[in-house]
Formats: structure tokens, sequence, C-alpha cells
């Protein structure tokens, strides 16, 4: 899209990183299980590191492929339609302000937006169940590659900036390092590192990452282009 609004890499990081206490609530348990399900003796550290990558790398690759899908019909579509482009923007940028309000516990209201999810979650969840209890490194990727298809609203709102990729290969970067932002806390779960647990459960930093959500969205709303001369950062 000729005036997209592109998010950078590190930015995409970033919010994975400080939004991962979202994914604490909808993914966390799922990763601690992980550990608790390994036997303890010899080696247990090494395989329940390779669970835990295997797990999230499944997730990860998730993320980036429906950033891909999402890429592929929203540049097609801007292609045909350049009103679109200003659409995709308001989308990106209401999503984000609406993570960013649900972080800080101002309001929920994107619980409605994952909502729109649970049908897609509805068939694809029963197939879990067939790589559960997970022994191998492989069910636990096959397992973290169905669990990224949750509907989750921190991830919604990363795939509205992928839309505005300028091309699907930047799109799936962006949630690829979007998802890396959220490995480190999810890691710390399965090492059940409650210390992380503590930190992001603070109301400050909660409230931080709010702020840096929603100020993500103001930028890239319509009208944050044209405060800024119609150039993204």
């Amino acid at each position: 899209m000729s005036e997209g609004l592109y998010l950078s890499y590190p930015s995409a990081f970033l919010i994975g990183l400080l939004g991962s206490t979202h994914c604490l609530g909808m993914c966390g348990g799922i990763s601690a299980s992980l550990s608790m399900a390994l036997p303890v003796g010899k080696g247990f550290r090494i395989r329940q590191t390779l669970m835990l990558l295997a797990f999230n790398g499944g997730r990860i690759a998730s993320y980036t492929m429906i950033a891909a899908l999402v890429a592929l019909l929203s540049t097609s579509a801007a292609a045909q339609w350049a009103q679109l482009a200003p659409v995709l923007r308001t989308i990106a940028g209401m999503l984000l302000i609406l993570m960013g309000l649900s972080m800080g516990q101002w309001w929920q209201g994107i619980r409605y937006i994952e909502r729109a999810g649970a049908p897609i979650w509805k068939r694809i969840s029963p197939l879990t169940r067939r790589f559960l209890p997970v022994q191998h490194a492989w069910q636990a990727l096959a397992l973290g590659g169905l669990w990224g298809w949750l509907p989750c609203g921190l991830v919604y709102s990363t795939l509205g900036w992928a839309a505005l990729q300028p091309s699907v290969g930047s799109a799936a970067a962006t949630m690829a390092f979007f998802g890396l932002g959220t490995l480190p806390s999810m890691l710390a779960t399965g090492y059940a590192a409650t210390w992380i647990r503590k930190l992001q459960g603070q109301k400050q930093v909660r409230q931080l990452t709010g702020v840096l959500l929603i100020g993500f969205g103001i930028w890239t709303l319509p009208l944050g282009m044209v405060i800024h001369g119609g150039h993204g950062g």
C-alpha cells in the first residue's frame, strides 16, 4: 500500500514483550502444564526446554502464517480499492487502543472482539486433544501450532498492524517478532518463574503497557497520519 503506516520489528517485539501479561492468561496454563507432565530426573531441564521451545515455536509459526494470510487478503483488496487503506488503518488503530484499555484494566471491550474468533477455535480446539498428554517435542510443536489460533485480542491488534505492512513477507516478519516478544514470559511460566508474573501483574506495569499500546493505536489512525504529514515511524 502506498500510504502504509508500518510497525518496525523492534516495536512489534516490544508490543509482544509488554503485552505478554495477556498471553500468560491465555497460553500460560498450557505452557506450564508441559513442564508438570514431564518426569523429574536426569535430563529433566533439557527435556523441559525442548518442550517449551517446541510449543512456543509452533505458536509463533501460527502467528506468522495467519499474518501472511491476512496480508495476502489486505494487499489484494487495497490494490483494487484504494479507499480501503484508511479503513484498515482505522481498524488496526482501534484494535490497539482497545487492547491498551484492556491491558491498563480500564475497559475490557476487547473481549467482544476476541469472541469473533470463537467459531474458528471451536473447530480447531478438538484437534488439540490428539496431542495430549504431550510426551515428545513434535507433539508440543503441533499443539503450539494449534494453540496459536486461540482467540486473542493482543494477537488481533498486532495483526491489524500486519495488514498495513508493504508486503506479505514483512507482515509475516512483524508477527514473528511479536511472537518472539511474548517468548520470555511464556518460557518463564514454563520454568515457574513467579517473579515474572508478579512484575507484570503490577498495576503500574499494566497501565504503562496500556498507555504504550494506546499510543501505537493513535499513531496508526488516519488522523495520526495527517498530524505527522502522512509518514509513519
